[in-house]
Parts: structure tokens; sequence; C-alpha cells
């Protein structure tokens, strides 16, 4: 057997964290849109988590925030002059655009790439496909700093692949692992990839909010990264409708073990029959299924139970659910985490992370984090300037102290001065984490 572990990569929030409201379907998001920020209490939590799963004995890396304003995506819709007119001038006469291009949505990691564990693909290689996030205009503007990111995280071409996003078209619209999960025996052994998606690429879609993944986007990733015994089933047309704008939502898998909200899928037992045929020899999946009367869709979304990491901590059989405080905060989903603790099944333990000002903007646990599965050999190869250590959190937590604001309302995003602020902590950041000049489009001007 292939020794192996999952790492987590986690997007540090950048200090242009706000509540812009910028993601349709996204309900908290939207709840909170206007509201003034706490960049600075928001890093600060993000890399808690980060030092918390590390505590753990689980490999953690920092991927960087993007830079925000992005300038270049306002010069190419026609606006001149210094960065500082450009910026006044995009929220003078093009508000939402400019509003676009200051969003911190990158801090979402799940949404970076689809990953696919070198025990699945074709060459023996790890392989990355950075999400196009075409959906909306303000994730659509990642895809090329974060492969830049999984580039300079994951550099030796022997082991990683870190492919191109797929083309920026909304038949192949594609969100990354926020729609995937993996089931397997162990880590390093081949598992079975669930992509999940909403809709297909000719399909007229006329629901409230926008399906975010089409089938084909999934399959083409399958294909690219060579994944063996992949499934394609359908998000449930409910939940969308119901505000789950990811199946992360309302589902979340590890190792054997697939736990989520009875309205995940559009066809749960078809579903389920699909999985257990792709993992014929290799291992019996776990279902662990919440009953709407258990926890109604609406809890499940404002609670984030399923939002949750599941992982297995070194030395313990059961696995553990990383929760947001919000779960412990919800009487139902509260009362479904302890029944879960309190049982024989799979999952044997609970703990709460607070990550409230990602919450407030609609990203739980999960959404912060990309994960990646890697051999010994692999882990060695990755950057190590990248991995969380004591060492690590405490020099970014001085930073983050140090660069971010404290209070941040949308109309402070027009601040010139936010825009020097910002660059001046990101040209901090490529040393602390060894990126090198020229790792931000600010640099190489």
């Amino acid at each position: 057997m292939t020794s192996a572990v999952e790492a987590n990569a986690d997007g540090l929030i950048g200090p242009t964290h706000s509540y812009a409201g910028l993601s349709p379907g996204n309900l908290a998001s939207s709840l909170n849109a206007g509201e003034s920020s706490n960049p600075r209490a928001a890093v600060l939590q993000g890399l808690d988590k980060m030092k918390r799963l590390a505590d753990l004995g689980l490999p953690q890396f920092v991927l960087p925030p993007h830079e925000r304003p992005d300038i270049p995506f306002l010069r190419s819709l026609g606006f001149s002059g210094s960065d500082a007119a450009v910026l006044e001038a995009a929220w003078k006469t093009a508000p939402s655009f400019a509003a676009a291009a200051c969003s911190a949505s990158p801090m979402w990691a799940a949404n970076a790439a689809t990953v696919t564990p070198s025990a699945d693909a074709a060459d023996g290689r790890v392989h990355f496909t950075p999400a196009n996030l075409v959906t909306n205009l303000h994730r659509s503007l990642e895809h090329a700093q974060t492969k830049r990111a999984l580039d300079a995280l994951f550099a030796d071409p022997v082991r990683f692949v870190v492919h191109d996003a797929l083309p920026s078209v909304a038949h192949l619209a594609d969100e990354g692992a926020a729609n995937h999960v993996r089931l397997c025996a162990d880590h390093g052994e081949p598992g079975v990839n669930i992509l999940v998606w909403g809709r297909e690429a000719y399909e007229p879609w006329s629901g409230a909010f926008p399906a975010r993944q089409t089938r084909e986007a999934s399959e083409a990733v399958a294909r690219r990264h060579g994944a063996a015994r992949a499934v394609f089933p359908r998000q449930s047309g409910a939940a969308i409708a119901g505000g789950t704008f990811h199946n992360d939502v309302v589902c979340v898998g590890a190792l054997e073990t697939l736990f989520f909200h009875e309205l995940a899928f559009e066809d749960t037992e078809a579903t389920k029959a699909d999985i257990r045929a792709a993992a014929a020899g290799l291992f019996e999946p776990i279902f662990v299924e919440v009953s709407s009367a258990d926890l109604p869709l609406a809890d499940a979304i404002s609670s984030y139970l399923f939002n949750s990491m599941l992982v297995r901590i070194p030395g313990e059989d059961r696995l553990t659910l990383i929760c947001p405080t919000e779960t412990r905060d919800n009487p139902r989903s509260h009362a479904v985490a302890e029944r879960l603790a309190a049982s024989n099944g799979p999952i044997g333990r609970i703990e709460y992370v607070d990550v409230r000002q990602s919450m407030r903007n609609g990203g739980g646990p999960a959404c912060l984090r990309l994960r990646v599965v890697l051999t010994e050999a692999e882990l060695a190869a990755a950057n190590p300037a990248m991995r969380m250590t004591d060492a690590l959190h405490a020099r970014l937590s001085a930073w983050a102290a140090a660069r971010y604001r404290d209070t941040l309302a949308p109309r402070d995003l027009a601040d010139p001065a936010l825009l020097d602020e910002g660059r001046a902590a990101l040209d901090e950041l490529t040393g602390i984490l060894g990126l090198g000049r020229g790792f931000y489009p600010f640099q190489r001007v």
C-alpha cells in the first residue's frame, strides 16, 4: 500500500475582504451585503484555523491572496491613467465592475481547482485544473493567478501537473473542488472521484439561482486528468433553488464515508448505486444521510454543517468533523452533529472553529481549503516556505496585524490608499512565502 496523506491548502484572506454581495444564490453573501467587514479579524481567523489543522497533525499549506483591486482587469475595460485614476473612474462610471475587481473571493480555495491524486491519475502524477468560475464575474478573474500560486506550491513537473483552466465559456462552467468529493479505502490507494454538476452545457436554465457547474466541464476535467473510476451525479435542483450554490454546502466525504443531506443529489439512490459500482473491488462506501425532517435545507445552509472538514486525525480510527461555530449555534444542526459523535458510525468527534468573517460572506471551513492527497515524496516536493508551521503562523499573524484594516465598508474599496496598503502587504508576503519578485502583476510593471 502506498502511504499518502490528505493535505490542505487554504486561501489566505486578502486585505479587501468585504461584504459586497456579488454571488447570486449565496444567501449569506446577499444577506450581509453592504455591512462593514473586519479584514484583520478575517485573516487571523483563517490563520488560526490553518494552525489548528497543522496542530492536529495534518499537512497544511498557504495559498496567497490575489492582488485586489484588479487594476489590469479595469484597464482592459478602457480605463486609463494612473492606477488611482483607473480605480476612481471605474467606481464612478462602472461600479459593478469596480466591485468585482476588488473582491477577495480567492480566499475560498475550494474553488481554486479540481485535484486528482497520483493514485487515480493515468500518468501517476498529481493533476490540478484551476476552475474558470465563469458564472460570476468577480470569480472569473481568478484562474490565471491561481495557476501561478499552484505552480509555486507544486513546482516539480515530475510529480505535479498544473493545467490551464478550461475555456472560459458558459458551456464549460467549472467551480472546482466545491463540487468534487473523493472516496477511498486509504488516501494512497485508488479511489472514486465524485464530480457533481448542476446543468448540461446546452440545457436551458430558468431557475432563480444559477446552476454553476456543467456536466461537460466535470467530464473534461476527469478526462484531462486521466481520472479512473469517476462518477457524475447531478446536483439537486431543489437544493440549488434553496441556495445550495455548490454541492459542498450539502455534502462532504472522506475515505469510505459520504456525509450528505437528502437533497444533495437529484437521484440519491442512483448516485449511491453508481458510487458502489465504481468502488467495487476497492472498498465498500459508507453513506451517512441526514433527512430534511432532522435538518431542513434552510438550517443546513445557515449552519453549514456539511461545509465542514471531514478528516482523519493521525492515530484515530474514526473521522473528525470540523464545523464552523454556526453549526454549534443552530439547535437542529448541533443536535445532528452530537448524534453523529455519539453513534457507532464513522464520524466519532466534532470540533468547532471560528471563521465567522468568512461565514458572513457565505464560506465555511470547507470553502477555505483545497484538499490535496500527497504521497510522502510528493509532500516533500511541495514548496516548504508555503507550509504552515508555528513559525510561519506567528510571522503571518504579525504581518496581518500590521498590514490589514480592522474595519472596511464597501465604500472604502474606492479608496486609493487601500490599493497602496494592499500592494505593500502583498509585496512583503512574497518574501515570507518565498514567491519571488514578479509573482503579482503590480510587481511586474
